[in-house]
């Protein structure tokens, strides 16, 4: 049987210009969960909700076991979270954030976090305000793995992220999810990053869920085709297609 970390069921929250409906969303032990839309879908509404951020206007949602918001303060003791909106203090340093984290969590782990400081390429005696946005987000990862949560959430962490840094994001993701007994889920709207870590695909659009699925199975039933046809031969409409261009090639010179 497995172990479930995360359950959302038929959560609905309203705003002013949009809703969240109807959401049906489940996180397994061992599983790495990509939650994938364009801005403004609803990815990080969904995350606050199951975070106990927000507060849901329907519906049902579980967090290790625990109903949220009503015991988040109980949940969130295995639960990591990483999104911009999670606040470090400018003219403290590095070391100074690591050390105020191991004193809340007693499942701080000082010697991962020494190794990811170094793989990290950070220092202790840095101050956040000296550091570059790529910088912050490995901080912030720093300080969320090294507590070994069973659950990891990330909203949009590689989002304006060069290429070197987020190769390193998500490396370390990589790692964590060799432990079978915890979960990551991880929103993005680069479906590159997504494919490269998740097991399983949550595609969102416009506050509902499209379809969920394993990764496999979705790559399986996607394809690119290129046609060479003459320029007044029409597309066939063909069912599965979700789009179709045509582009009139300029003829080559002799």
């Amino acid at each position: 049987m497995t172990d479930r970390l995360l359950e959302l069921e038929g959560v609905r929250k309203s705003y002013r210009f949009f809703t969240l409906r109807d959401i049906d969303l489940r996180l397994e032990a061992g599983q790495v969960m990509g939650l994938v839309g364009p801005n403004g879908a609803g990815k990080s509404t969904t995350i606050r909700i199951a975070m106990g951020l927000t507060a849901q206007e329907r519906g049902s949602v579980r967090l290790l076991g625990r109903t949220m918001p009503q015991d988040q303060a109980a949940a969130k003791r295995d639960v990591a979270f990483v999104s911009d909106d999670v606040g470090l203090y400018s003219y403290a340093t590095v070391g100074w954030h690591m050390r105020w984290v191991a004193s809340i969590f007693p499942s701080w782990d000082a010697r991962y976090a020494e190794a990811l400081t170094k793989r990290l390429n950070l220092h202790e005696a840095q101050r956040v305000k000296g550091l570059s946005r790529g910088e912050r987000v490995k901080l912030l990862l720093l300080l969320a793995l090294a507590r070994r949560p069973r659950v990891l959430v990330l909203d949009e962490p590689t989002a304006g992220l060069d290429p070197v840094a987020r190769h390193e994001v998500l490396a370390e993701l990589m790692s964590v999810i060799e432990d079978e007994r915890r979960g990551i889920l991880f929103s993005s709207h680069n479906t590159q990053d997504v494919e490269q870590i998740s097991d399983c695909i949550t595609f969102i659009d416009r506050g509902a869920i499209v379809e969920s699925s394993d990764k496999e199975t979705f790559l399986d039933r996607w394809r690119r085709l290129h046609l060479v046809a003459p320029t007044c031969a029409a597309l066939p409409a063909l069912p599965g297609v979700i789009d179709s261009r045509a582009r009139v090639s300029s003829p080559s010179r002799p």
